[in-house]
């Protein structure tokens, strides 16, 4: 595929962006940027949130685990992946059920005011910090695989340093958010999850057609290759270890998270948010499937050509230089940059919201023009920060993206974790100016059990380690509650 076509698919996506941006975002006010002035409608949001949730990450990773043997255990993931969706699904009822309620009964902008409210400002600062540490990272992790398929596929050929394609890659984002924010997200969103989903559909039958498979012979042949399990009971995929870690995967990266839970609050009642999650986490459990079934098939294509790549280096190749023809090309790179973009996008919105919002204090009784204006240079300097994220991880070089951020997210959300549950399961309160120096120590416990749990315990860790660091700062919280009530 030249290179001429691929920067016209995506100059035409983000004019089709651009477009969307400029007949939603004709207010740029605080209420619009933060909120969506309230009157997004749920069934759009469920829809929008399902590509923001997936990701460039999911649309590459995920396929690219099924047929990845682990180094170490040397066993085939396959579609071990859904234990944890099965989890996610049970972390989203507890978030319709119990955190919706919460942030709609106080009225938040930021999901983390609660914190304010139940211990103190102390608390309330901390919870946001960390926030805005594990968004920057998730965001940078999912824009990292998004800029490197376009450098090493489109810019490198035209001799473009990668860190001049990550610029363009967040211009691109910075062009058609910075004005109304999350108003202007939850129809591009919409937009951008159809496009994904359109890719996955359309490659799994382009692909399928030119191996000569039909729905029977497919099914049989990943089988076959022992793509297709599901349950583990042993290892580090056992299904107790993947499910729980997904429940609270869920919890914490959905219900304690400024950036999608911006979108249900900016829904017009608590019901209509409610219908959202119950829609959104029903739909999720098939659309893993799919994607997982998207990685067998490209495993099977590439063991059938003699292709070596595998992980997230996987897909690209089979679509791009893969001889499939023009058709699986277009697709995926409107899919993927769909999928990178609708998380993205919002990431950076809730980075600017809670910032604003929660270290900055705008009210809505202050000067809406001078915050306004001092929101725009937020914005961007969060754009640039991102590019910075993105050059980082290039260093890193992880081959499968989503376990590293999963893992980050284990240390980042702990502390998050250990706090909203040490809010709601207790009536305590707690010293509110050692909150922050708990949430530090709090990972690095954890990290120094998980590294030697092996020898300590004869346990290896996996996701669970985001349970053990909540865990951790719930109990650190317990020592530090006040003796008066």
């Amino acid at each position: 595929m030249s290179s001429t076509l691929i920067l016209s698919v995506i100059v035409g996506y983000f004019i089709l962006l651009i477009l969307i941006s400029y007949f939603t975002g004709k207010s740029d006010s605080n209420d619009s940027f933060f909120l969506g002035d309230k009157q997004s409608p749920w069934y759009v949001v469920a829809f929008g949130m399902i590509g923001a949730t997936l990701s460039g990450m999911t649309f590459i990773s995920i396929p690219g685990t099924v047929g990845a043997v682990d180094k170490l255990s040397g066993e085939i993931p396959a579609f071990s992946y859904m234990q944890m969706t099965f989890g996610f699904f049970i972390g989203y009822i507890v978030i319709a059920t119990v955190l919706i309620p919460l942030y709609y009964k106080l009225n938040l902008t930021s999901i983390y005011g609660y914190l304010k409210v139940r211990f103190g400002n102390s608390s309330y600062k901390t919870g946001a910090s960390w926030f805005l540490i594990s968004r920057i990272m998730g965001a940078s992790a999912r824009l990292f695989i998004v800029s490197n398929v376009l450098h090493v596929y489109v810019f490198q050929k035209l001799d473009v340093p990668f860190i001049v394609t990550v610029l363009i890659t967040i211009l691109l984002i910075w062009v058609y958010t910075f004005r109304s924010g999350i108003k202007t997200i939850i129809w591009t969103d919409t937009l951008q999850t159809l496009f994904m989903l359109i890719a996955v559909g359309t490659s799994i039958y382009l692909i399928s057609d030119n191996m000569g498979l039909d729905f029977n012979s497919f099914v049989s042949k990943i089988k076959d290759k022992g793509y297709s399990q599901i349950f583990f009971w042993e290892g580090k995929h056992h299904f107790l270890k993947q499910f729980f870690s997904g429940v609270f995967i869920a919890i914490v990266m959905t219900g304690l998270d400024q950036d999608m839970m911006q979108k249900n609050l900016s829904c017009r009642t608590k019901k209509d948010a409610q219908k959202n999650i119950y829609w959104f986490s029903s739909t999720l459990i098939i659309v893993n499937l799919i994607f997982l079934s998207l990685g067998a098939l490209l495993y099977l294509f590439a063991d059938h050509n003699g292709m070596m790549e595998v992980k997230d280096k996987l897909f690209p190749a089979v679509a791009l230089n893969g001889g499939l023809g023009i058709g699986v090309s277009v697709v995926f790179l409107l899919g993927l940059i769909a999928a990178a973009y609708s998380s993205a996008d919002s990431a950076l919105t809730s980075l600017t919201t809670s910032f604003c919002v929660d270290i900055l204090d705008f009210k809505k009784e202050g000067d809406q023009r001078q915050q306004i204006k001092k929101r725009k240079w937020i914005h961007l300097m969060f754009s640039l920060i991102l590019v910075l994220g993105i050059l980082i991880i290039q260093l890193i070089g992880d081959e499968s993206i989503i376990y590293t951020l999963f893992s980050l997210a284990g240390y980042t959300y702990g502390p998050l974790l250990g706090l909203y549950a040490f809010g709601l399961i207790t009536e305590w309160k707690v010293k509110d100016k050692w909150v922050p120096v708990l949430t530090i120590l709090s990972p690095i416990f954890t990290y120094i059990t998980v590294t030697n749990s092996k020898d300590w315990f004869n346990y290896e860790f996996g996701f669970e380690l985001l349970i053990l660091n909540g865990l951790i700062t719930f109990v650190g919280l317990y020592f530090l509650k006040l003796n008066k009530q």
